[in-house]
């Protein structure tokens, strides 16, 4: 068979010409497609801009269908199913990216990060602890470190809590001590509940080693001693938690002053509860007074002359209705039911109110339980703040 080099000649434009209108093919639905995506992309962020979530997360998903390789697509989804309360769906966008062999490490551990949120957010705490802890060593550690604290304390696990915390200050990420004491109180109070007062004891000292000014620690710890009928150490820790925790001295107070009636120290205390409330002009500090007068046997006069003489500087309805609930009225038939509605007129002026959210309480909590935060409840009532 002879080779015909007319015929490859002839073929060579052929091949030439098909090559070419076939690249052209390929370039023209690239270009189409990538018009479709970034248009279905804007669409959708402008729906987001506008707060239209539905309309938003449709035009994601028809950019996510014409572009399935682009991971940020799937991250804005995820996020949005996030804030939708759709946690199954967004769970799927985030587990697909990490299912996925081209994704760089970086973001791996960005949709690692984000399949975390979305187990929290789904209230899937074991899920979301071992998604956190699969963090450690990236540019989300810090991030996950304090989603872990939060988790923690949501499940009331304080052991682990601590470690965490201790872990964030070692990487100077703020100061903890506070918090680990409320975690060592919080155990405390767990093996008071167990009737092991003996270690309870050990973690309340502890507590108090580390946060030295910790009001909680020296209250609880005197509350303890007491129940173990120590009334003179309860006393003489709590007199010293007036100075290591001046900003607590409404809450310490009270205790104080029952203490010091166990404890027979009534007139040291009682001097210690005046110089008090010549610098604190507090309402609780003034009731530990009181009480304390009572109980050495001071006339009932006495405590109305206090609280009238509270009123000549602070302008408080809570003194007045304690002032009038001694007094001979002009009409004294009608002083029940004045003061029953003083009684009532005060009730929320004596609450305790979140300095971070709002929340109002009739007890003080060290931890609020609207928005968790430590320590935000002032030692001070509402009328007072």
């Amino acid at each position: 068979m002879e080779f015909d080099l007319s015929l490859i000649l002839l073929a060579l434009p052929i091949a030439f010409v098909l090559g070419w209108i076939a690249s052209r093919m390929d370039v023209r639905q690239l270009r189409m497609e990538n018009r479709q995506a970034p248009k279905a992309y804007f669409k959708g962020l402008n729906f987001l801009l506008n707060e239209q979530q539905d309309q938003a997360i449709d035009a994601f998903i028809e950019a996510v269908q014409s572009d399935p390789d682009t991971s940020e697509l799937h991250f804005a989804l995820g996020n949005l199913f996030r804030r939708r309360g759709e946690y199954e769906r967004a769970v799927r966008v985030h587990q697909h990216l990490l299912s996925r062999d081209d994704l760089s490490p970086d973001d791996r551990h960005r949709a690692q990060h984000a399949l975390a949120l979305d187990y929290l957010k789904a209230g899937l705490l074991d899920r979301a602890e071992a998604a956190l802890l699969k963090l450690e060593g990236t540019r989300f550690e810090t991030q996950a470190r304090l989603a872990l604290l939060a988790n923690y304390e949501r499940s009331r696990d304080w052991e682990h809590a601590a470690q965490i915390a201790q872990k964030l200050e070692s990487a100077g990420q703020g100061s903890f001590t506070s918090r680990l004491a409320h975690y060592l109180c919080e155990q405390a109070a767990a093996h008071i509940t167990n009737n092991n007062k003996a270690q309870a004891a050990q973690l309340l000292n502890q507590a108090l080693r580390i946060a030295p000014t910790a009001a909680r620690a020296h209250m609880e710890l005197a509350h303890l001693c007491t129940q173990q009928g120590d009334a003179p150490r309860a006393c003489q820790i709590l007199a010293d938690a007036m100075i290591a925790s001046p900003s607590a001295v409404a809450l310490i107070a009270p205790l104080l002053a029952q203490a010091a009636i166990a404890a027979q120290q009534g007139p040291r205390i009682l001097e210690l509860l005046k110089d008090c409330y010549q610098r604190n002009r507090s309402l609780d500090v003034l009731d530990a007074i009181v009480c304390l007068e009572a109980a050495s046997g001071t006339p009932t006069a006495s405590a109305r002359d206090w609280y009238a003489r509270h009123l000549e500087s602070e302008p408080s309805l809570v003194a007045a209705a304690k002032w009038i609930a001694g007094e001979k009225l002009e009409h004294e038939q009608f002083h029940p039911q004045v003061q029953r509605a003083l009684d009532t007129a005060v009730k929320p002026l004596t609450r305790y109110r979140c300095a971070a959210c709002g929340f109002e309480a009739k007890q003080h909590f060290w931890q609020c339980p609207g928005c968790q935060a430590w320590d935000s409840y002032p030692a001070r009532r509402v009328e007072e703040l």
